[in-house]
């Protein structure tokens, strides 16, 4: 018994000891994995031994260039390329016009037509090309061609009333062709070149531009020019403008300041005198009220010109104009009045003294929806008085150089009609087109002309395509 008992202890004690070995050689292990319990003691020289260690490796560490963070590309830009045009014309039937050989009318579209004429006829063909260069940069070309119902030939070298060729073809001239610099400053467009002038027919949707000016309020320039642009201010010209907002983000006010040559699109030699060395200078002002239903333009212009004959001083011509519309939900109003000012424009041929002449115009205009979409209707009633100080008693000769000015005949237009969509940008026109010529001079006056007019019957056809 004695001898089994030590026997078990003496297997007991060693399976023991083997466990324990294994329990300390576990937790040996175990150890020398964690971090070390036992707090180490440094001396300050030996951390700066450490330290200039670590500086030294991280000196000798290769160098990794950083990885360059490209820019979100602006995908909210779409780059213009944009090739349009519209036409306008009519077939027409000319009930009454003065003789081929008066001087009545001369600045209208049927000046020297004889009574009774019936044709088809383009007035105008547009074809215009907008392409974005950059962001920042816009080109814009137009051709345009805009023949006259009288258009003939003289001779065999030269075109009367318009812009055909000297075979009586229809022909291309190069209407506007600038380079826009969008906001120069925030809110404000550089142009440069062959452009639209601010008198009346600027409108630039997408720019800094005015939208709101005469004729684009007008709405129908297919059946009319707006009564400056009647009597022969530019409508576009060659030179330099400012075009701006002053409320860059609603667009409400703005201006536009344009210096030109005075010559259109006419090449013009430099001892010409309606150009030379002068220059034309143009400005506007123009606001949006309640809502954007009213709109205001106030418009001033200036041109010096050389004498046109060498009795006279320095001659010139400036316009005052302002402009209002009033847009409601099924019509638009408008009114336009201007006054303008020509310089030794005229010589009494009583004192044989030069005068100075001043024409009135004012224009008051309606349009509206009958059937929204298809079918409107407009309605126009302008008069026009060539020189408030006229003489009746004395004759006239016109020294200024300017358009086809005319001091001797006052004139009343009216136009009405409807206006027939059948599909967008489509528009077919019934209307007439009348004018009142009244001479200004007494009828014992040398000169006199009795009182005339135009009446033209007409079906008025205008489309657009590419924007």
């Amino acid at each position: 018994m004695k001898t089994m008992f030590t026997r078990l202890f003496s297997i007991a004690a060693v399976v023991t000891l083997t466990l324990v070995g294994y329990s300390v050689k576990a937790q040996t292990n175990l150890n020398s994995d964690a971090a070390p319990v036992a707090k180490v003691t440094t001396t300050v020289a030996d951390q700066k031994t450490e330290a200039k260690a670590d500086d030294k490796a991280k000196a000798e560490a290769p160098v990794v260039a950083k990885k360059e963070v490209k820019a979100a590309e602006d995908t909210s830009w779409k780059p213009q390329r944009r090739l349009w045009g519209y036409t306008f014309g009519d077939f027409y039937y000319n009930a009454h016009s003065p003789a081929i050989t008066s001087s009545q009318g001369k600045e209208n579209n049927y000046t020297g037509v004889p009574t009774g004429r019936n044709a088809f006829q383009f007035r105008r063909l547009y074809l215009g090309y907008d392409y974005d260069i950059t962001k920042k940069f816009k080109a814009e070309v137009l051709l345009a061609s805009e023949p006259s119902a009288n258009t003939g030939v003289n001779g065999t070298t030269a075109i009367q009333n318009s812009d055909n060729l000297v075979d009586g073809k229809m022909s291309f001239y190069i209407k506007n062709f600038n380079l826009r610099v969008r906001d120069l400053w925030n809110g404000t467009d550089l142009v440069i070149g062959e452009m639209s002038t601010p008198t009346f027919a600027l409108n630039e949707p997408g720019t800094n531009a005015p939208t709101s000016l005469a004729e684009a309020t007008w709405s129908y320039r297919s059946i009319e020019r707006t009564i400056t642009d009647y009597h022969k201010d530019n409508s576009y010209d060659v030179g330099a403008a400012l075009q701006g907002t002053f409320d860059p983000q609603t667009k409400n006010f703005g201006y536009v300041a344009m210096v030109g040559n005075n010559s259109t699109a006419s090449l013009l030699s430099a001892a010409n005198a309606n150009t030379g060395f002068y220059k034309i200078f143009y400005g506007t002002l123009w606001g949006k009220f309640l809502d954007k239903k009213l709109y205001v333009d106030i418009y001033a212009d200036y041109a010096q010109t050389a004498p046109n004959t060498a009795a006279l001083a320095e001659q010139s011509h400036n316009m005052y104009k302002i402009f209002a519309a009033y847009n409601a939900k099924y019509f638009t109003i408008g009114a336009e009045a201007y006054t303008q000012k020509f310089k030794n424009g005229v010589t009494n041929k009583t004192t044989t003294q030069a005068e100075d002449a001043t024409a009135q115009g004012f224009s008051v205009w309606i349009r509206g929806a009958i059937v929204q979409g298809k079918w409107g209707y407009f309605a126009r009633y302008d008069t026009y008085n060539p020189d408030t100080k006229f003489n009746s008693a004395d004759p006239y000769s016109v020294n200024t150089n300017y358009g086809s000015y005319d001091p001797t005949t006052k004139e009343q237009f009216v136009t009405a009609g409807l206006d027939f969509t059948p599909a967008k940008n489509i528009h077919f026109m019934p209307n007439v087109w009348f004018t009142q010529y009244k001479d200004k001079l007494a009828p014992t006056t040398a000169g006199y002309l009795p009182d005339n007019h135009t009446l033209v019957y007409r079906m008025t056809f205008f489309f657009t395509f590419g924007k």
